[in-house]
């Protein structure tokens, strides 16, 4: 059989790693093609060579037969490959066509025809159900619709070989189904794709076949309709996963978190927040459960001082905490897990040891009269390194330069080694495999089983069921229900999110 991509016995080291160890993939025509793998397994760095952003120590590359050589992006633009990165490449302040035609602008007497540019962009976006508006700025547009401009600017260059990774990893659910819909929509006009995903509901639902891929070996390639999630997972972990939550009962004590009446604006000086009481006991987790932009990342900022509260008061274990700075907030006992790792998780040109402590650098053992203690911050990096299998070279790489699952995993060692007493999580999970997503869930009821109250916010559902003890539905701003995961089902919560009310026992349809 002739295949589109022929990868055959990839080989790409970095100094310290063999990130690809004689890997082969092969992807037909017309197809979904999953590439799954544990955080740090050596997807992305397999995309990356065939993208010509990374050159191979070994192997061979087959487009459509023929044997090439990429050696940089434009050459696999040439060869019809664009790849929709994880992190998005946009210009924040450009419209959404001057973002596309970026590098390859159509020109008419030496100056770029931008409106001719608009009307093929609009063309494009309607042919593939992309509906976006051309001439809208991207800092203007949701997470989603930066999404679909990526997705555009490789149509644009004629890409009929797209390469997704990790594109679900910062959407919300609905986003993920129109997101679904459009590939089925491209997959229909001829295009092939390759899909890099943790996601096995994603594989089981949308593609044909899947190649799996552990710790930088290829373990095989299975047909997704004669298979299953548990082969899928033990495939990719090297063991069996248990996807239930084991968790006791919880036994809240007092209240660790009170918010009571908060109003918090966004960047439009719009309340997003809007009289918003919710609590958190000693013990237990309370999951918000909501579809984004009903006010969750605002209460987030609000609580943890990033950002001002207009009214109403922040209580930390019976101490007004309404307001302060960031650090006294911590140094209160508080712990977060931002949703975005890269604004408010890490310092990405530190090396993943300096990022580990950046929480407590000032402080003794790690510095003493404003000198930094190097050994015991290393020594300290390396343990938690080793506790959470952060997957890196060695404690002094970069930040950056390890995978979006290994950096959500440092800063997770990192706030949970402290053991605050409120330990806020919001996604915690984003972009872990499941492997992974075990662990964390495991150390969050570790840390409510040890006393302290956690304030988990997760857009996948059925993280909120399994490991909240409370759920708190939150819509337009306001805290609509509290309900117990075991007396709900997500269809309820799905119809709560959306603003309708509770059914009363004994109510009908």
């Amino acid at each position: 059989m002739e295949y589109v991509i022929e990868m055959k016995n990839i080989r790409k080291e970095f100094p310290g790693i063999v990130a690809n160890d004689n890997i082969t993939l092969q992807l037909q025509k017309g197809e979904i093609h999953a590439l799954l793998g544990e955080n740090g397994a050596g997807k992305s760095t397999l995309m990356n060579v065939l993208f010509g952003l990374y050159q191979p120590e070994k192997g061979e590359i087959y487009v459509r037969g023929n044997k090439v050589n990429i050696t940089d992006p434009n050459i696999a633009n040439e060869l019809g490959i664009g790849m929709v990165h994880q992190h998005f490449m946009l210009v924040e302040k450009f419209s959404v066509t001057e973002n596309i035609i970026l590098g390859n602008e159509p020109t008419k007497k030496g100056q770029v025809n931008l409106k001719e540019a608009e009307k093929e962009v609009e063309a494009i976006s309607k042919q593939y159900g992309l509906a976006v508006d051309p001439t809208a700025k991207i800092e203007d547009i949701s997470v989603g619709m930066q999404q679909r401009v990526e997705i555009l600017k490789t149509l644009y260059r004629g890409a009929d070989i797209l390469i997704f990774d990790e594109p679900t990893a910062v959407l919300t659910p609905q986003e993920i189904k129109e997101l679904i819909v459009i590939m089925k929509k491209l997959i229909s006009e001829g295009k092939s794709i390759i899909l890099i995903t943790h996601k096995l509901k994603e594989i089981m639902e949308v593609c044909d076949r899947c190649t799996v891929i552990r710790r930088g070996v290829g373990i095989g390639t299975v047909d997704v309709s004669e298979t299953n999630p548990d082969d899928l997972a033990s495939m990719m972990v090297g063991r069996e996963v248990n996807f239930s939550v084991e968790k006791q009962p919880s036994d809240p004590k007092g209240n660790i978190l009170e918010v009571q009446s908060l109003v918090v604006e966004d960047s439009r000086h719009v309340p997003a927040v809007n009289g918003l009481n919710i609590s958190v006991k000693s013990g237990e987790i309370v999951g918000i459960a909501g579809v984004d932009g009903n006010g969750q990342s605002e209460l987030i900022e609000a609580i943890t001082g990033l950002r001002k509260t207009k009214s109403g008061n922040v209580m930390l274990k019976g101490k007004d905490i309404t307001n302060w700075k960031p650090r006294r907030v911590t140094e209160s006992g508080l712990g977060h897990i931002p949703q975005d790792r890269h604004k408010h998780g890490l310092v990405l040109d530190f090396s993943i040891g300096e990022n580990m402590v950046l929480q407590t650098y000032y402080k003794r053992p790690f510095s003493r009269n404003g000198i930094l203690n190097f050994t015991t911050i290393v020594n300290k990096a390396k343990s938690l390194i080793k506790e959470f299998d952060v997957r890196t070279p060695s404690e002094s790489t970069p930040a950056r330069a390890l995978s979006g699952g290994n950096q959500q995993k440092a800063i997770i060692a990192r706030e949970i080694d402290r053991s605050p007493n409120l330990l806020i999580a919001a996604q915690p999970t984003r972009g872990l495999d499941v492997g992974a997503i075990e662990f964390i869930h495991s150390k969050l009821i570790e840390e409510r089983d040890k006393g302290k109250a956690v304030l988990l916010i997760s857009f996948e559902l059925d993280e909120i069921m399994n490991v909240s003890d409370r759920i708190a539905v939150i819509y337009e701003g306001k805290i609509v229900a509290v309900v117990k995961p075991e007396e709900t089902t997500e269809q309820e919560l799905g119809l709560l999110m959306a603003g309708g009310k509770r059914k009363k026992a004994g109510e009908t349809s």
